[in-house]
């Protein structure tokens, strides 16, 4: 992958400690979150079917900062009761909004609701989401806020879309495309100094994760991988694969965490999801179409 300022491939603990963190996870399980058809990505909003993100301050200075919010429920009240996806309560997010800055990390929280997490922050604009299930609730929601971290801010271009990411020792290769309205396959392929790894570790049940952000607003997209560990057929590696639809045409990034040896590291790859048109456009009737997609709709 080209090499940006700000956005060049480096080992996990340059993503701002996420190997002090336990665990990235994935999304498998979010039906509420289907995006087949152009549906809205999820992140836009600070609020969502009664549930709000709140964040005890929304200013801070770059380096290592506490973060603290809690997710408020329709009576009112922090919510106190999650369903676990992928063996956590809640998944955070966060990301500088010209990309070149990505975490995903796990915080604790209090009986009375209130999480706390540790974020290694740069200046410039950033945009928190919190992926949960609340008890209850019909399925996963993804609330998102904007935060602002203050001090001299260098926004980074996006780097060019390529098929390719290296992070030290490690090059992982993407393969397939993310389309429009239709659910498509991805596989993402790790190598270390060009061998195949075929002992990718189980992480939060999958042996990768992959986050997919809309370039411009941040829509967030839900990806889940194709089986698991211990399924009998899922192997480990050096292939990954995902289900994944893009709401609509544009830009996107995409941050695939996956562990070896002990180490989480996180690929980051530029993907430009072409204008539905006679080459791209489903040819299948309208009532195949709904039944495909519905088959393949990702969590």
């Amino acid at each position: 992958m080209t090499n940006h300022s700000g956005h060049g491939q480096a080992d996990h603990s340059a993503h701002g400690g996420h190997g002090d963190h336990a665990g990235h996870g994935s999304h498998g399980g979010h039906g509420a979150h289907a995006a087949h058809g152009g549906a809205r990505p999820g992140g836009l909003s600070v609020s969502e079917s009664g549930y709000t993100l709140e964040l005890d301050t929304t200013i801070f200075t770059a380096g290592a900062q506490p973060v603290r919010f809690r997710v408020i429920g329709p009576d009112g009240q922090p919510v106190t009761e999650y369903t676990p996806e992928h063996e956590k309560e809640l998944h955070f997010i966060a990301v500088r909004r010209d990309t070149a800055h990505f975490q995903h990390v796990h915080p604790v929280r209090d009986e009375k609701g209130t999480w706390s997490v540790e974020l290694a922050l740069e200046p410039g604009d950033w945009r928190f989401f919190a992926d949960v299930h609340p008890a209850g609730h019909g399925g996963t929601i993804t609330l998102g806020i904007d935060a602002s971290v203050a001090g001299p801010y260098d926004p980074q271009p996006l780097p060019e879309a390529t098929g390719t990411a290296r992070i030290g020792e490690y090059t992982v290769a993407l393969d397939g495309e993310l389309l429009p309205g239709e659910a498509s396959e991805l596989t993402l392929t790790v190598s270390r100094n060009g061998r195949p790894v075929t002992d990718l570790q189980p992480y939060l049940a999958a042996y990768g994760h992959l986050v997919a952000l809309r370039a411009g607003d941040l829509g967030y997209l839900h990806v889940h991988p194709e089986g698991e560990p211990g399924d009998g057929t899922t192997a480990p590696g050096p292939g990954i694969t995902f289900m994944a639809v893009a709401p609509s045409a544009g830009t996107y990034r995409l941050y695939l965490d996956f562990q070896h040896e002990g180490t989480v590291r996180t690929a980051e790859f530029t993907v430009r999801t072409p204008a539905p048109g006679p080459s791209t456009a489903p040819q299948a009737a309208p009532e195949h179409q709904g039944h495909h997609h519905g088959a393949h709709a990702h969590h």
